[in-house]
């Protein structure tokens, strides 16, 4: 019973300092997931990657999902914390399966099994919807995040000292991802690329609660701790 309430107290922590709303994010994701050509106002041909008739045949994944590299292990938090980032926002449709691209991260998670049912929920929100991921691999779409900075947010230090004994797992630390997020693909015969700044936390934990970091948790894409 103690157990249960100490894991309580701690996804309770855990929510609150993320802000997570699900409804919101996978409304964000029904927005970009879908978007491969910028506006006609962005200065670009004005592409419309969801027409039919523009789309040509689709390519078929050239690997199979148990070659796509896991992340690599560390003690070091802040790279892990810019490998996991990596790994999170960098895809291919091409090339890999929308389901492995997504389980790498959730295979970094809390090897306890305890966050795994929400840290998926988390990982799906940064995705798009298995339905845009077929539409996007008709344009040969990928994926790759810049990133500008990595650094601890000045509200965790606040999120620590209101933190209760027992709440937070020792090791725990949280690291903000501040970049931009590319895409790029083929629509019709023309090679299009469209780049958005984007940022997110991630919550993870190392020693000692682990011998090796490991990721808890993530906040909403575009709402991280500052």
């Amino acid at each position: 019973m103690a157990l249960t309430a100490h894991r309580r107290r701690r996804r309770l922590v855990i929510l609150l300092a993320v802000g997570f709303g699900l409804l919101a994010a996978l409304i964000g994701v029904g927005i970009y997931g879908l978007t491969l050509a910028p506006a006609p106002d962005a200065g670009t041909p004005a592409g419309d990657p969801t027409a039919p008739e523009a789309a040509p045949a689709v390519p078929t994944p050239t690997s199979s999902a148990d070659t796509l590299p896991a992340i690599a292990s560390t003690t070091d938090a802040e790279e892990f914390a810019r490998d996991a980032a990596e790994a999170l926002i960098t895809w291919d449709t091409t090339a890999f399966e929308l389901t492995a691209y997504a389980q790498v991260i959730v295979d970094a998670g809390d090897p306890s099994g305890f966050e795994t049912a929400a840290l998926a929920s988390d990982v799906r929100s940064y995705f798009p919807t298995p339905d845009a991921w077929a539409q996007l691999r008709t344009y040969g779409t990928r994926q790759w995040l810049t990133i500008d900075d990595v650094y601890i947010p000045a509200s965790w230090d606040d999120a620590l000292d209101q933190a209760a004994d027992g709440d937070l797992l020792p090791g725990t630390i949280a690291y903000t991802i501040s970049g931009t997020r590319h895409r790029a693909g083929v629509v019709g015969t023309e090679a299009q690329e469209t780049s958005r700044p984007i940022a997110f936390t991630m919550f993870i934990a190392c020693e000692p609660s682990f011998a090796e970091c490991h990721l808890l948790r993530l906040s909403e894409v575009d709402n991280p701790l500052r």
